[in-house]
């Protein structure tokens, strides 16, 4: 029976996109994250018909990244202004956290924003990336 209080969660189980070319959306996921292919195909809840995904692991954390493939798919590349997701963020340990995602990313040829911070409404620095279907991911230290 409820109190009236929402029920709390442990933490991100996982995210999931549809992507524009599933094997090189894998390829990428895999290169920039170190994440581990897990063999199989998953339905798409409720939509198994329109397609389905191959997930990967983060090996460090455990985070799983679901990499869709839909057959409406038009091949166009995301765009945040639509209704849906705007960006994925994950959490890094201070500066350090930052600095090193910067040279990794630098290191794999990924374009990023560099270490970004802002002091208004909140002190946080992100350094901000996209995938190669245009989709924002950002590592972010608060307080820093």
């Amino acid at each position: 029976m409820s109190d009236g209080t929402a029920p709390s969660f442990a933490g991100l189980a996982h995210f999931a996109f549809t992507v524009r070319d599933l094997e090189a959306s894998v390829a990428w996921y895999q290169k920039v994250f170190q994440a581990e292919l897990v063999n199989g195909k998953l339905p798409h809840y409720g939509r198994e018909w329109t397609g389905y995904a191959e997930l990967v692991i983060e090996p460090r954390t455990g985070l799983a990244i679901g990499l869709h493939h839909n057959v409406a798919n038009q091949g166009e590349e995301f765009d945040e202004v639509r209704t849906g997701l705007d960006h994925i963020s994950l959490k890094v340990d201070g500066r350090e956290g930052l600095l090193a995602w910067s040279e990794w990313l630098d290191r794999l040829s990924v374009a990023h924003s560099g270490i970004q911070s802002v002091k208004e409404p909140f002190v946080y620095s992100v350094v901000i990336f996209r995938d190669i279907d245009n989709i924002q991911l950002e590592v972010m230290a608060v307080g820093v």
